[in-house]
């Protein structure tokens, strides 16, 4: 008789991002002219500066255990970056380094959370946050946002979808997959409503550096000392500094959820690589100007994306104002027909993209929307202008 493997994992969805990338690469090792859209991560190399750090920490041998939560060199600097970017007071006690966001973001529900508690999610979302709840034993409990809000949730939306079982709140600014920045007088409503309902708010700032337009980058937590209590700050070096492979993340929070974040830790992962802290130190203390290199690109690619997207039929989006993503709402097109047979579903528009434009864009069904796909700006400038084109294409013989 077969043994019973685990529910929860079976429950588990596999990440359609990484697919839709992973089929990119698969093309493109056949020799495919492929335009992956998929990509959450900035094509720039690592700076060497960093790269450089790394290498001498291989050369001092520095290649043994950390402690658990990080190393205490590493710690002053996030603790001086919390100060310095976020107007954040986190002592060094109150930061776990991790082995990347989705690592510290898995500490956090494990700390937060027991069976049966709900944690509401702001929809559309990244894909990886109901799964990480349900993987603690949450409910994840998806908040439906509107467009002309900008796909950022109310008060109202978050006092419909509480109830007793309501635990924590997950907030994303700038978020993936819209590129959304939530303003200071959001924040303080959603502040006054996590305060007063005395739950907690998971703060991913992961994107906190990539910003557009003079849009300023507000951590909810340094808000006022209320909130203050209330919030888990995550962010990590993956996005800012090119730095995806090299997983580190890291968490500012009270000593006790701290304290039992590094305690989780230990037992599941021993401690955050050591070189990749080595790293990660260089990146937050060292020279700043290729992070704003990177914006400057970001910038123009997100410009141009905006204006073309703009002029082509069937498609509308809100302009995005942080991260590296441009959000589709493809409603209008999956209406029509392509080669006499109904597109019918964003999943469908990726499927015909991906296998007769050599396209591969992301469908959005997994972000909690449907009729929307995410287009990601972290592509060289020619390879967003060939995709664009033949997404232009494909839109173009698109039939009532």
């Amino acid at each position: 008789m077969a043994l019973t493997l685990s529910k929860k994992a079976q429950a588990v969805k596999p990440s359609s991002t990484l697919a839709i990338t992973a089929k990119a690469k698969e093309l493109k090792a056949q020799g495919i002219d492929v335009v992956g859209f998929g990509a959450g991560e900035p094509d720039f190399n690592t700076p060497d500066n960093i790269n450089q750090a790394a290498i001498q920490a291989i050369h001092d041998g520095f290649t043994k255990y950390t402690p658990a939560s990080g190393t205490l060199e590493l710690k002053q600097a996030i603790s001086r970056k919390f100060h310095d970017f976020n107007g954040l007071e986190y002592a060094p006690e109150q930061i776990v380094i991790s082995n990347g966001g989705k690592h510290s973001l898995i500490n956090v529900f494990a700390a937060i959370l027991n069976p049966g508690d709900e944690v509401l999610i702001p929809a559309p979302y990244w894909l990886s946050y109901p799964e990480m709840v349900k993987l603690q034993d949450g409910i994840p409990v998806a908040v439906p946002t509107k467009q002309e809000n900008g796909y950022k949730v109310t008060v109202k939306e978050l006092e419909e979808a509480m109830t007793e079982h309501t635990k924590a709140l997950v907030l994303n600014s700038p978020c993936n997959p819209t590129g959304m920045l939530y303003s200071r007088s959001e924040l303080e409503a959603i502040a006054d409503f996590v305060v007063k309902k005395n739950i907690y708010v998971v703060s991913d700032e992961m994107y906190e550096y990539l910003t557009y337009d003079g849009a300023e980058h507000i951590s909810i937590a340094s808000l006022n000392p209320e909130i203050y209590a209330h919030t888990i700050t995550v962010s990590g070096v993956s996005k800012s500094y090119s730095m995806t492979g090299w997983r580190i993340g890291y968490t500012g929070s009270s000593p006790e959820i701290a304290k039992l974040m590094g305690s989780i830790q230990s037992h599941s992962a021993s401690n955050p690589n050591s070189i990749a802290q080595k790293a990660a130190l260089e990146a937050i203390s060292g020279p700043q100007d290729r992070v704003q290199y990177m914006n400057e690109q970001f910038n123009e690619r997100r410009k141009y994306m905006v204006e073309r997207i703009g002029k082509m039929p069937y498609l509308t989006c809100v302009e995005p104002k942080g991260a590296f993503y441009v959000f589709l709402d493809v409603t209008k097109a999956v209406e029509m027909k392509y080669k006499g047979v109904p597109v019918g579903s964003a999943a469908q528009m990726a499927e015909i993209m991906v296998n007769d434009f050599n396209v591969a864009l992301v469908p959005c069904e997994d972000f909690g929307i449907d009729n929307h796909v995410r287009l990601s700006y972290a592509i060289s400038m020619e390879q967003i202008a060939k995709g664009l084109d033949r997404l232009e294409e494909f839109l173009n013989t698109l039939e009532a």
